[in-house]
């Protein structure tokens, strides 16, 4: 994998790095929003969601789009709940792996020495 491609991929991780900005990305996964349905959906300040909508934009993860005094967002390109969705399943195996080790531990600890 060249050089280029591997920046790319660390640079739209590290926009997703903040919950915040995971939980803009999902209120986006059915479409378009204003800014202040976003702000309504995910009950944070203003100021807060326009600094993660800021870098989620810089990053091309997100577009905007003006009418009249509202501002709309939506994914660039909504592969990338694809890949979140993938994540999720990730940790879902994980979870499973992690609880099925403390099932066995804690049956261990039950058992006589």
């Amino acid at each position: 994998m060249n050089s280029a491609l591997k920046s790319f991929k660390a640079q739209v991780f590290q926009a997703l790095a903040h919950p915040t900005r995971i939980a803009v990305v999902e209120a986006l996964r059915d479409g378009e929003m204003s800014a202040g349905a976003l702000q309504a959906h995910l009950q944070v300040e203003q100021a807060n969601l326009s600094q993660h909508l800021a870098v989620l934009r810089a990053r091309q993860i997100v577009v905007s789009r003006k009418s009249g005094n509202q501002v709309y967002y939506t994914l660039r390109d909504p592969v990338l709940i694809q890949v979140l969705d993938l994540l999720k399943q990730y940790f879902n195996a994980h979870l499973s792996e992690t609880a099925a080790l403390l099932d066995e531990m804690a049956a261990d600890s039950k058992r006589p020495a």
